[in-house]
């Protein structure tokens, strides 16, 4: 079966260090592009990742630079694993130096950032879409996935969302292996939207666990959450069935139940009565589901889709909502048919 022996990934995070360490366990030549000339030279010097990716050995073989160019020379495909706000941005600057595959077409891009665009509401397909070269073939990469687990290779399954199966499969063979497993899915709206609005409801069981409400109401939370993920997916065109797989509902329990989620985190400090902007503040790297909620907000109106718990926690770590208001309101909404 087909597969890519070259990649470039261009993001040198915790995420973007874990999926070269899985490109290298399956076989794969990585370059890897990191924002940091420090971050580069501590991969390919120390074989580490100290800053992003502590306490993990990096694969050898990973070479990292902070040349865009260098990066990309010779890619057969090409991860984008950049923060979801900074994704365009990034991915404009790459566009100059995009390499071309059989037939001069522009290799394939493999979105593996998780949010929606501030400034527009896009989906990091779309965006990747309007600044990346015309006909360059998109995929996502979506799932419950802590990036420690999977640089030490720990057993792992995602979702792999690619319209076109002959590409998806070629990727699906590049990357997988025993302990990183991809599951193949047509609908690449529904993995972005999973992918994206998980974060933000990460941020609301956070908040349940710091204001001491319960594992009931953590559950109930997730469920009607995972009804507004499908909603907005629905709405965008794609299917309620994949936000039901690894890349929704698989992807929240995990992010939504653990301190290793910094969304999940940063809900329990503001649970606990710190500012979101207090714990951003403290921290490296980004919480995903802040800006996704904001940007939720304004598309949700938009598209006129029902998220009240999305809407709560924009409220709350944006406009300064009284916790207790905000959840008496949810708590307070009227009854409902289930599945609705």
């Amino acid at each position: 079966m087909q597969y890519f022996t070259r990649l470039a990934v261009i993001g040198a995070g915790a995420w973007g260090s874990a999926l070269a360490q899985t490109a290298r366990r399956a076989g794969r030549q990585v370059c890897l592009w990191a924002h940091e000339p420090e971050t580069a030279r501590a991969i390919t010097e120390d074989h580490a990742n100290p800053d992003y990716l502590p306490d993990v050995a990096l694969d050898p073989g990973i070479t990292a630079t902070a040349d865009l160019a260098q990066a990309l020379a010779g890619a057969e495909a090409v991860l984008l694993v950049t923060p979801a706000q900074h994704l365009a941005t990034v991915g404009a600057q790459a566009a100059a130096h995009w390499p071309l595959g059989r037939g001069g077409r522009p290799v394939p891009a493999v979105i593996c950032a998780k949010g929606i665009a501030l400034d527009s509401g896009r989906l990091m397909s779309q965006e990747a879409a309007r600044v990346l070269p015309a006909g360059t073939p998109l995929a996502a990469l979506s799932g419950p996935t802590f990036a420690a687990e999977v640089a030490r290779g720990l057993p792992t399954a995602v979702t792999l969302a690619c319209a076109d199966a002959e590409l998806g499969a070629a990727l699906v063979e590049t990357l997988g292996g025993p302990s990183f497993r991809p599951y193949l899915s047509d609908d690449l709206i529904g993995a972005e939207v999973g992918g994206a609005v998980k974060n933000v409801l990460a941020i609301a069981c956070g908040i349940v666990e710091g204001r001491g409400l319960g594992d009931n109401a953590r559950a109930a939370l997730i469920t009607r959450g995972l009804a507004e993920i499908t909603r907005l997916a629905v709405a965008l065109g794609g299917q309620p069935g994949t936000v039901m797989g690894l890349c929704g509902l698989g992807d929240l329990m995990l992010t939504a139940s653990s301190l290793q989620s910094r969304n999940y985190s940063l809900g329990v400090a503001v649970g606990q009565g710190h500012s979101a902007a207090q714990v951003m503040a403290g921290r490296r790297a980004v919480t995903e589901g802040v800006s996704t909620a904001q940007a939720l907000a304004g598309l949700a109106e938009t598209l006129g889709v029902e998220m009240p718990i999305c809407q709560a926690v924009n409220a709350i770590v944006h406009q300064d909502a009284d916790l207790d208001d905000t959840i008496s309101g949810l708590l307070n909404r009227p009854f409902k048919m289930e599945g609705n």
